[in-house]
């Protein structure tokens, strides 16, 4: 089995403070105030800082799909935001809608896929022009709606991002090294069975993506969720056996000639 060079990822502040038992587990013998922050390691993907923005909030007192159209129609996506401190529980929900302008603009220039893996800074103020703000906090975007016909945020749900949380993170791939694969230089195929692989991450090293690198894959050969390197804290909740990708070269019979009778 080929495995891939290591690669991975940046690490926005956090105003919320959760409960210590969400900490990794190879710390439990370290003090919670003595254990250091996990960061990014060097020569892996991180979150590019330049595609760092605050995504505005305001409250909303009620839910129901009346309320939720007629937020729509203002200019506004009905969003929900709680916690999961270890990625199986909510709880502390908050009402809020955001500007679907905002939220279109940044699906649309980081992808579906990646926008659902990057940490934001929210906002929630009084109204989008107000100075108070009446929470601040990182949160990672859960869920997103879109209208099929134009992309639009139907709707969207964040989850709190705090340092000490774990979240389930659906990680987008990025293949690599197709120009140097000695199987796809032989005139074979690249088969992309995953696009994202599902990881439970703490929140302060999500990865924006992981590079899957296909330089040495040959005809035949294939790479599974096991070889993806990535940060060892960062915990695999899909089989690690279920392939990514698999370079596929053509049949015989459509590589060899028939002989004339």
């Amino acid at each position: 089995m080929y495995h891939l060079q290591r690669h991975i990822l940046t690490k926005p502040s956090s105003l919320r403070h959760f409960s210590h038992s969400a900490i990794l587990p190879h710390h439990h013998d370290t003090p919670p105030d003595l254990t250091p922050p996990l960061t990014y390691l060097p020569g892996f993907p991180r979150p590019n800082p330049k595609h760092d923005e605050t995504i505005l909030a305001i409250p909303r007192a009620m839910s129901g799909k009346n309320i939720s159209a007629k937020e729509r129609n203002a200019g506004r996506v009905p969003s929900i935001v709680f916690e999961q401190e270890d990625g199986q529980h909510g709880g502390n929900k908050r009402l809020i809608s955001v500007r679907t302008n905002q939220i279109k603009k940044l699906v649309n220039h980081l992808g579906h896929s990646f926008f659902l893996s990057r940490l934001f800074d929210l906002e929630v103020r009084s109204d989008f022009e107000a100075q108070d703000i009446v929470e601040k906090v990182r949160v990672l975007p859960r869920k997103i709606h879109l209208k099929a016909s134009t992309d639009t945020p139907l709707n969207v749900t964040f989850i709190r991002a705090p340092s000490d949380a774990w979240l389930k993170v659906e990680v987008p791939l990025v293949f690599i090294g197709e120009d140097v694969s000695p199987g796809l230089k032989k005139g074979a195929a690249l088969n992309t069975i995953k696009r994202t692989v599902k990881y439970l991450c703490p929140a302060d090293i999500i990865p924006p993506y992981i590079e899957v690198d296909l330089s040495e894959l040959d005809v035949g050969q294939k790479l599974v969720m096991g070889d993806l390197n990535v940060h060892p804290a960062l915990k695999l909740i899909q089989s690690k056996d279920e392939a990514v990708c698999k370079i596929m070269g053509q049949r015989v019979s459509e590589t060899t000639p028939k002989k004339s009778k």
